[in-house]
């Protein structure tokens, strides 16, 4: 497998989990603790869905956009008339398929860092950390960071594409938003047609990416780096989701 000798090659700090649906995982680093960029906002997705269902929050609620709610990219509410008015449902869709951080912080606020971080524990996901909102420089600079784990985004995967997070409606509600992903450029680059559930995430010297990959053996993949040559470990998320579906897939 001359991917995974890359893997170990790379300069920096990697994570890596990938697992067949119905076999055993393979791992690399794979309880590492990385600093999670947009990753994280799987974690706060479940939540949202969990308050849903619990009837505690109500997806058709509409939120007006104030000015200091307004982050930077990635995303399109920050530049959107003021007049636009998304309910619950929407911000919790645009911060995955957009990776809208506006759209993210609005749902942590609604959601409660400690929920998200309460439920992950309790449907057994480990390895996931929430401890703050996107762009909070104060909090950066002391050190508080979110943090994923390669396992910890797979066994979240497994357990949604299994309907065994939340429950069959929910798990699937939420894999269809994963399916529409628009940010393609990492797992997906060489799998021209092929179905993945994913969320990718970056940063300076940060990019990951975690997918539900459709084959004939569906497969979880997970790829997350901190410190790292960004363009180099993307070509390396390419060459392994090829190699990995070409061989769960035949």
């Amino acid at each position: 497998m001359e991917w995974m000798n890359r893997l170990r090659a790379t300069q920096g700090r990697v994570g890596f989990w990938a697992k067949p649906l119905d076999g055993e995982a393979t791992g690399f680093n794979e309880d590492l603790p990385l600093v999670a960029a947009s990753v994280v906002k799987v974690p706060v997705m479940v939540e949202a869905f969990r308050q849903f269902r619990a009837g505690l929050l109500d997806p058709d609620e509409q939120v007006t956009i104030r000015p200091e709610d307004r982050m930077p990219s990635c995303g399109a509410l920050t530049y959107l008339s003021d007049k636009v008015r998304p309910t619950l449902m929407d911000l919790t869709t645009l911060m995955i398929i957009l990776s809208d951080n506006t759209a993210a912080n609005l749902m942590i606020d609604r959601v409660g860092v400690d929920a998200v971080n309460r439920t992950m524990e309790e449907r057994g996901v480990p390895g996931i950390c929430l401890r703050r909102k996107f762009f909070q420089p104060q909090l950066a600079a002391l050190g508080v960071t979110n943090t994923v784990t390669a396992r910890g985004c797979g066994v979240l995967l497994e357990k949604m594409a299994k309907g065994e997070l939340l429950g069959g409606e929910d798990d699937a509600r939420m894999l269809s938003i994963l399916y529409n992903q628009r940010l393609n450029g990492k797992i997906p680059f060489f799998l021209h047609g092929v179905k993945i559930a994913h969320k990718t995430g970056e940063d300076d010297g940060t990019t990951h990416d975690a997918a539900l990959i459709q084959a004939k053996r569906p497969f979880v993949l997970c790829m997350l780096s901190n410190d790292v040559d960004v363009p180099e470990y993307e070509r390396l998320m390419q060459d392994t989701a090829r190699e990995l579906y070409e061989m769960y897939n035949r």
